[in-house]
């Protein structure tokens, strides 16, 4: 593959000559322009430097020049213009008629770099040289494009290399314009106060809340607000520019070159669209925008810049009961890491009175236990109730009375609270999500994202790719069978089909010139596209792939229910009395952890497996990956999480049997039946276990750990060749310490992990109360551990615009509604809550729960245990009938064993009450949802105040424009008297200029108007209007007092 030579320049200037002038680092070298981006890739062979006494130089070197100037060359066809921007001289071919600026004219900041083979140097591999050729191609398209590029002067024989990009202000403004950035005008209005008594309490709890207010710069003055405006370079002057270099933050220009990387085409070389692209072929490492410089403080605190601020004052253990700076966290991060964290708070925040219920409720059946009197019955050893064994042969007959530990354990979470907390937090989690509507409206109008329309995406570089390649395999089809035809007609008419095959070949070079080319102007591709027939393939295999999950993980739910059936039968068979009692206990909390090691394997495993199917299915935009990638995940982790919980609850001891007539696995094992006091107790153990052990473990330890541990092996592999030339080094810049960190890899992981958590919380939360009590712990600790992630241990993200969560929150509703349904089951299937009721009011005989115990255990012959499954204390005739847990007919009876009466009426009961608790819950959650308004009243005041005032500044702009327009035209004709004259309606000829002028309500001509030097003009996708500029050339200006970038147009 070759390139032109006009494309092979790649500017390269010295490395920064006073790190203090340089701001450690975050300037290029002259110490004025920032650096808005790096781009970093690995050298594998020798540079070569050579000195300005060379005479021998290939066609492919370069000549370098630090301070920014041509050198003055009588062979160079660049002229000796002083450029602030890095500049790049070529040098001519010994040999071919030019010289190379090696004498005394040449400067001392010149050098030679090699860049293409010459004789002497060290031979590259062809992957090398064709990776350097692509960058070659896409730096140059970058200098097109009208980036400002710098690199350092000596390429190192290993580790990485740094290619530092600069947004100048032309760029900045065209693109800002481009992606309709709303930047801050001068008119500004202070924010209504409030009056009366709601202002003396307003003022009460500011107050209140001040030691909990992070000490953020510039905090006092949110009571003043700058009307915003999408940015045109026509309104200049409406703007409240200080300084071009301060107007666009540091994430701003960040995202601005972002955008350019994006869609910047390589067309010779490698055929592809984008940063990401090349980043998966190898050619580049890494790209990324820089930090503010360090995190620690160095000096005095008022000079903090806004990673040191968000490190004191957010990313420290220590500020865990402060609120969270989040402006400061939008301004250096973007929204969309900002939402993220707002969420994060409220969702934390009301955690606070869920964990305060809870507590309630729990502290309820702490003070409850010891008058319930079904425990009581169960603990009473006078009422001598005789179990039937708990497996086949090996097991003896027991009391009753030996469960009363997790009798009593049971009452603490299946009481009559526990209902009530139920209806609470189902209520809670739609007073969340309203809660969360307000404060993300209220968010996204002081962050100026209300009005913006959706950016229309472009494809993803994937996508292009294979659209690409589908493409060409048609057009390869079109001309074979062309070729077909042409020497089907040649043979038949003894012609010459070579110069036909040339234009053929021509034509297809054409083509695809114009196909890149319009790929390379963002214009979509109107008649191809990716059909279903293409994703096909993709399609097949994530079905596939998903129901293999789904089988995978319920196997290994079902090898941990036959874990428990042996380990329960063979400590049955122990001799040791102790194992015998404590069997219960110790399976179901050495399953649990099972369960828990297990659900953090395949936790991993999903998530990369969900990246691949997505992938797999070729989305077309970032949004669509997004959303696919994250409906994946979910439902494998939901799965793979709560399945295990879904067994406990609803479906172990429902399929078990009864005595004589038991279910059995493999014809061995006997299905596992719920404890004495019920499931919902092993419900609750399984529960805490998998949730504390799920954020202790995957949530902390995994996201301190891996991260270093990462680190670790990064620092170690470059340590080895690269220690010597660091060594030798000046101390590092801000790309080399940006570089060691970790890369941001977005934000599905944390929206993951806390969706997964408030499913903890909502889903099972009638059998843990204390569920938002531990998750609250967790919370305070994973916002600080988060933020400290995200200051110190990655590399700064690009700032991305959005205006909500996404399809986070269509996923926390579903998840609200199905939590109703749930605990309806919960409460009225797994808990004894509706048997107990069912007792009291139809089958006591006192009205009270006395004889509860009694009226659910059935009778059983042991006379009729099947053969070889007679337990050894049958043998001593002692026991003739035992009891088991179960709503059946006594022996005596005519139906023997079958289902009773009372189950009937129990299980009527258990119906009814899931039919009325989720119609009552969702009646009482659509009475919230319509109290509560989505937007609040002063958000609404606001936006129409500030409406009002944006169309005033436009109305008086015009206004002003038109009065000046008009002076401009009077004073004209009475300087010129009989040479022209103003018709209302007409255009007028200037003979000065040559151009037309409007009359009085007529347009101006449309047509490109070169701009002010300086004024953020250039080359524009669209017409612009006529500069006012073209009116008042020889006018002095006006005595108004405006901005040195101002600038008046006529629309």
């Amino acid at each position: 593959m070759q390139i032109s030579p006009n494309e092979d320049k790649i500017p390269v200037v010295g490395p920064p000559s006073s790190p203090q002038g340089s701001e450690e680092g975050l300037y290029f070298s002259d110490g004025r322009r920032k650096v808005d981006y790096v781009l970093v890739f690995h050298q594998r062979r020798h540079g070569s430097i050579r000195s300005r006494a060379s005479t021998s130089v290939s066609h492919d070197r370069l000549s370098i020049v630090s301070n920014g100037n041509f050198p003055p060359s009588a062979g160079s066809d660049a002229a000796a213009v002083p450029v602030p921007a890095p500049v790049l001289v070529p040098v001519p071919a010994a040999g071919r008629g030019g010289s190379v600026p090696g004498g005394e004219d040449a400067r001392v900041g010149e050098v030679f770099m090699e860049l293409g083979d010459a004789g002497g140097s060290e031979p590259t591999e062809p992957a090398d040289h064709e990776m350097r050729l692509i960058r070659q191609e896409f730096e140059a398209s970058l200098l097109e494009a009208g980036l400002e590029i710098e690199r350092d002067r000596e390429l190192k024989n290993h580790g990485p290399s740094f290619t530092r990009l600069h947004a100048p202000w032309p760029v900045l403004c065209r693109e800002a314009e481009f992606l309709k950035i709303k930047v801050p005008t001068k008119t500004s209005y202070e924010l209504k106060e409030e009056s009366g008594f709601g202002s003396s309490m307003s003022t009460v709890w500011r107050k209140m809340n001040l030691p909990f207010q992070p000490k953020v710069p510039h905090q006092e003055q949110e009571r003043t607000k700058f009307l915003t405006h999408c940015f045109t370079r026509d309104k200049l002057h409406l703007y409240n520019i200080t300084s071009k270099d301060t107007f666009f933050d540091n994430a701003t220009r960040g995202r601005i070159v972002y955008e350019i990387l994006r869609r910047t085409v390589c067309v010779r070389t490698c055929q592809t669209i984008g940063i990401s692209t090349l980043i998966a072929k190898g050619v580049y490492d890494a790209a990324f925008p820089l930090h503010d410089g360090d995190y620690k403080v160095i000096g005095q605190l008022e000079e903090r810049s806004d990673r040191q601020v968000l490190h004191d004052e957010w990313a420290r253990y220590s500020a865990f009961y402060k609120y969270q700076p989040i402006d400061l966290v939008r301004k250096y991060f973007g929204e969309k890491i900002g939402l993220y964290f707002a969420w994060l708070g409220v969702y934390t925040q009301l955690l606070i009175p869920a964990s305060i219920v809870g507590i309630i409720v729990f502290c309820y059946g702490v003070a409850t236990v010891d008058t319930d009197i079904p425990s009581l019955e169960m603990c009473d050893e006078r009422l001598n109730f005789t179990m039937c064994p708990l497996c086949d042969g090996a097991c003896d007959f027991w009391q009753l009375s030996t469960a009363c530990g997790t009798a009593r354990a049971s009452h603490l979470f299946d009481n009559p609270a526990t209902v009530f907390f139920a209806i609470f937090m189902s209520l809670w989690a739609v007073l969340f999500l309203e809660h969360w509507k307000r404060r993300q409206i209220s968010l996204s109008f002081s962050w100026d994202l209300t009005g913006i329309e959706e950016d229309e995406e472009h494809p993803r570089p994937k996508y292009e790719t294979i659209l690409l390649q589908k493409r060409q395999r048609k057009q390869k089809t079109k001309k074979k069978k062309k070729k077909n035809e042409l020497d089907l007609t040649v043979s038949n008419t003894n012609g010459k089909p070579e110069k036909q095959e040339d234009r053929t070949v021509t034509g297809k070079d054409r083509w695809r010139q114009k196909l890149l080319s319009a790929m390379a102007a963002g214009i979509p591709a109107a008649i191809e596209k990716l059909t279903w027939k293409d994703r096909l393939p993709g399609y097949f295999i994530n079905v596939s792939s998903i129901l293999f999950m789904f089988c995978l993980t319920f196997s290994a739910v079902f090898g941990v229910i036959i874990y428990r059936i042996t380990v329960s039968a063979l400590m049955a068979m122990s001799p040791d009395p102790e194992t015998k009692s404590n069997v219960r206990v110790t399976v179901t909390a050495t399953a649990v952890i099972i369960n828990l090691v297990v659900i953090l394997i395949l936790d991993e495993i999903y998530g990369a497996v969900a990246l691949w199917l997505t992938e797999l299915e070729i989305p077309k935009t970032e949004t669509n990956f997004e959303e696919r990638l994250i409906l994946k995940a979910f439902l494998l982790k939901f799965m793979n999480a709560y399945a295990p919980i879904f067994y406990v609850a609803f479906f172990k001891g429902r399929f078990a049997g009864r005595p004589g007539n038991y279910v059995y696995v493999f014809n061995d094992y006997r299905m596992e039946e719920c404890a004495p006091g019920g499931c919902l107790i092993e419900l609750c153990i399984q529960l805490s276990i998998i949730m504390l052990g799920k954020q202790l473990i995957q949530n902390n330890i995994f996201e301190i750990g891996i991260p270093k541990l990462k680190k670790l092996v990064r620092a170690l592999k470059d340590k080895g060749p690269a220690e010597k030339e660091m060594e030798e080094e000046r101390p590092p810049q801000q790309w080399n310490l940006d570089y060691a960190l970790a890369p941001f890899e977005g934000l599905t992981p944390e929206y993951m992990e806390m969706i997964i958590q408030f499913g903890f919380v909502s889903l099972f939360v009638a059998s843990f109360p204390l569920a938002p009590l531990f998750a609250l712990l967790n919370n305070v600790i994973e916002i600080r551990l988060d933020a400290k992630k995200f200051v110190t241990e990655l590399r700064r993200p690009v700032a991305i615009r959005a205006k909500d969560i996404g399809i986070w929150y269509n996923i926390l509703s579903g998840m609200g509604k199905f939590s109703v349904i749930i605990n309806a089951f919960v409460i009225s299937f797994t808990s004894d809550f509706i048997p107990r009721l069912v007792y009291q009011y139809m089958f006591s005989q006192t009205g009270t729960m006395h004889g509860f115990i009694d009226h659910t255990l059935s009778y059983f012959n042991v006379s009729n245990f099947k053969p070889g499954t007679t337990p050894q204390d049958l043998e001593q005739g002692a026991i003739t009938v035992c009891r088991y847990k179960d709503y059946r007919e006594p022996p005596w009876s005519p139906e023997a064993y079958t289902f009773s009466k009372q189950y009937w009426c129990v299980l009527a009961a258990r119906l009814a009450f899931v039919i009325l608790f989720q119609n009552l819950v969702m009646f009482l959650s659509l009475i919230v949802a319509w109290g509560i308004p989505d937007v609040p009243k002063t958000i609404v005041e606001q936006f129409k105040r500030e409406k009002k005032l944006l169309v005033d500044v436009f109305l008086r702009e015009e206004k002003d424009k038109f009065q000046l327009i008009q002076s401009l035209f009077s004073k004209d004709a009475t300087l010129h008297p009989g040479r022209h004259t103003l018709h209302p309606g007409r255009h007028t000829l200037h003979p000065g200029q040559g151009s037309l002028l409007p009359g009085r309500f007529s347009t101006l001509p449309p047509g490109p108007t070169q701009g002010l030097p300086g004024d953020g003009g250039g080359p524009r996708a669209r017409s612009r209007a006529a500069s006012f500029s073209q009116f008042s050339r020889n006018i002095p200006p006006s005595p108004k007092n405006e901005n040195e970038n101002s600038r008046h147009t006529v629309v």
